[in-house]
């Protein structure tokens, strides 16, 4: 099982990383996204990407990890500002931190929450 959320995460971050340098264009829905969709996309795909890196059990810690996902959006949002038809914005960046950080949140709250129910269990 661990191979495939492994397997999951890492043709995650490749997809994540073609569609964010191909031009916007030629992503089919893309253009009718509004300014507060498209930042809603980028928290809940990080959150994914996060989630899944989690699960992945990698030997680094939970936030040495969350720091990598967030540095491959930064790393995305640097091409954008080189790239012709994609734009750096810091909103993407605060985004992509929102969703890394939920998807932190989440996982160590359900480990904790496992952890308590195991104590206590009759």
């Amino acid at each position: 099982m661990l191979k495939i959320i492994r397997f999951t995460f890492i043709t995650s971050l490749f997809l994540v990383f073609f569609l964010s340098i191909v031009p916007a264009s030629t992503i089919p829905n893309f253009a009718m996204l509004s300014v507060l969709s498209d930042k809603l996309v980028h928290a809940l795909i990080y959150f994914f990407l996060g989630y899944i890196g989690l699960l992945s059990r990698f030997e680094i810690s939970e936030i040495l990890l969350i720091f990598l996902i967030f540095s491959f959006g930064l790393i995305i949002e640097i091409i954008h500002f080189f790239h012709p038809y994609r734009y750096f914005e810091y909103l993407d960046l605060l985004a992509n931190s929102i969703g890394v950080t939920i998807a932190l949140l989440i996982f160590r709250l359900k480990s904790n929450l496992s952890y308590w129910f195991i104590i206590f269990s009759p």
